[in-house]
């Protein structure tokens, strides 16, 4: 008997299965709704031929990665932003599309997503969800400042505003529709105080338990916020294989492609982890403000480049730099970093 390899095709309210002998002969493939026990039944039968499983990565892969391992299936996470399939195909469905995550299975030459620890992932996603609580409060923190400057003539400094209540805020203006929306908007940018600190305590908690968050608040511009961010998001940084791989997931390299000298246009820029992407490029403007050597090294490359191209140059050495730390378990070292004697490090940070 044959080995047999799976490939799904999944979507949001189904998925598409196609079965694979390691030959590529095609046994046979089926759509299923997103149901897990309806899942293991269709492979039920193949069980004990069946070597793999590629679940496509998309945005609902949990309960189907998490099912599958549960249930003894060997599975694995197929990465679509690596996958290609001919432009000249005359007919493809889901049907053709799990057959070929099978067929580059079989292969070994499928492009692969890191499936992340199941404990900690709901905390990581947690984290991720602070972001979008933090810009709604800053959504009605410029409501509220764009109100007061329409009715007064005046600006609300951002201190003052934080300092208000729902009363002193009511109280700033006549009319009483505006006394109402002030009074709603400081009452929801306070509940979202609240949420947000939450969110921060549950993952702090966590964080600090990694072996990373320590190393990492050792590197300049980076403190609570982003310390916690790059380690939940890392989760394994066994998982690439030296600096320059961690930086190019971190969005922080050029993704130009060019020929004879010339560009081309350019290559895929979003391919990497959008929220380390952020984190470093904070980080990278923290350091410039508030660590010596790190301005400098920004002031002579925004000379040549711009402002723009130095701060993504410092991201991009700041994200080599958190990667010595995490994988050789150590503390920052500018010597490294910038070729020189370390300096002191001012102690502000985000």
């Amino acid at each position: 008997m044959k080995d047999i390899v799976a490939g799904m095709d999944l979507h949001s309210n189904n998925v598409v299965i196609g079965l694979m002998e390691k030959d590529g002969k095609r046994l046979g493939s089926r759509k299923i709704a997103c149901d897990i026990d309806d899942v293991v039944a269709y492979l039920a039968p193949h069980k004990d031929r069946l070597k793999m499983a590629a679940v496509e990565s998309t945005y609902n892969w949990y309960w189907l990665v998490d099912g599958l391992a549960e249930r003894g299936y060997p599975v694995v996470l197929a990465n679509p932003a690596g996958m290609a399939q001919y432009d000249g195909l005359k007919h493809g469905d889901d049907h053709s599309d799990a057959f070929f995550i099978a067929d580059l299975l079989r292969l070994d030459i499928l492009p692969q997503g890191h499936i992340y620890d199941r404990d900690l992932r709901p905390v990581r996603d947690m984290l991720r969800r602070r972001m979008s609580l933090v810009r709604q409060r800053t959504a009605l923190m410029i409501s509220f400042k764009s109100l007061y400057s329409r009715t007064t003539g005046a600006e609300m400094p951002l201190k003052k505003l934080k300092d208000l209540d729902v009363e002193t805020a009511q109280k700033l203006y006549e009319h009483p529709a505006n006394n109402l929306i002030a009074g709603l908007q400081l009452e929801q940018i306070e509940h979202l105080d609240a949420a947000i600190k939450r969110v921060e305590k549950v993952v702090l908690e966590s964080a600090r338990e990694l072996p990373y968050y320590a190393n990492l608040s050792t590197l300049p511009g980076i403190g609570r916020i982003l310390g916690m961010t790059i380690t939940m998001e890392v989760g394994d940084i066994k998982r690439f294989a030296g600096p320059g791989e961690f930086a190019s997931y971190c969005r922080t390299v050029d993704a130009g492609r060019t020929s004879n000298g010339k560009k081309k246009g350019d290559n895929n820029s979003k391919c990497g982890n959008k929220y380390l992407s952020w984190a470093f490029v904070e980080a990278a403007n923290f350091a410039r403000r508030y660590d010596e050597q790190c301005r400098q090294w920004y002031d002579r490359k925004a000379a040549k480049k711009g402002k723009v191209l130095a701060t993504k140059a410092l991201a991009c050495k700041m994200a080599k730099a958190a990667w010595y730390v995490m994988a050789r378990n150590t503390s920052y070292d500018a010597a490294r970093m910038f070729g020189g004697a370390g300096g002191e490090k001012k102690t502000m940070k985000p």
